[in-house]
């Protein structure tokens, strides 16, 4: 009986974090490749004004330059009382450097005084396989604590915590943040396409 090789696609991020999810989530059928991987150490800008936008970006500027199928994803924690930021700029809320820690510190500053604490986070991953682009959506609606909890996870995953649930995302293992989050979500839409 013949083994089948796993497929190769690119992953268009440099974020560990996300590689590590991402690869837990697809499982052995699908190779993962890093930009590391096909030695693309670019830093390709998220300029878009929409997570959309900044996905399309990613998957392009790969498919473009290297060649490879590949798909990216752009995540956002959108906070009702602060009109849906930090957003598209979740990851660089304070400052350019992509500090978690800065930028759980000054979501919280900025949350101090409000009650409505209602907040969802939301991935879009753009994915171009040969000369067709697709889209494909998840969302998890939650709340943002009062201070971080748990150690588990990554970004803003100590202070939200998801409907339904009494613990962080920081809280759970990894097999149950990606049963129910936004990334998981989005990458079972995903896998369901590429495994038609």
């Amino acid at each position: 009986m013949r083994i089948e090789e796993p497929r190769k696609i690119v992953f268009a991020t440099n974020n560990a974090h996300k590689l590590s999810e991402i690869r837990s989530i697809m499982g052995d059928k699908w190779h993962i490749l890093s930009l590391k991987d096909i030695n693309c150490f670019d830093d390709i800008e998220e300029t878009a004004c929409t997570l959309q936008g900044n996905a399309e970006i990613k998957a392009r500027y790969i498919k473009e330059r290297y060649g490879y199928d590949c798909f990216a994803d752009d995540t956002g924690l959108l906070v009702d009382a602060l009109d849906g930021a930090p957003g598209v700029y979740s990851a660089r809320y304070a400052g350019p450097e992509h500090d978690s820690a800065a930028n759980m510190e000054l979501l919280l500053r900025n949350m101090a005084d409000k009650t409505d604490r209602k907040a969802h986070f939301s991935t879009v991953i753009a994915l171009i396989k040969g000369d067709e682009l697709t889209f494909f959506e998840g969302r998890v609606d939650g709340e943002i604590l009062r201070e971080p909890a748990g150690d588990e996870g990554f970004g803003y995953d100590p202070v939200f915590r998801p409907d339904g649930y009494e613990k962080s995302f920081a809280q759970m293992s990894a097999e149950e943040k990606n049963s129910i989050s936004h990334r998981g979500r989005a990458t079972a839409r995903l896998i369901d396409y590429l495994n038609r």
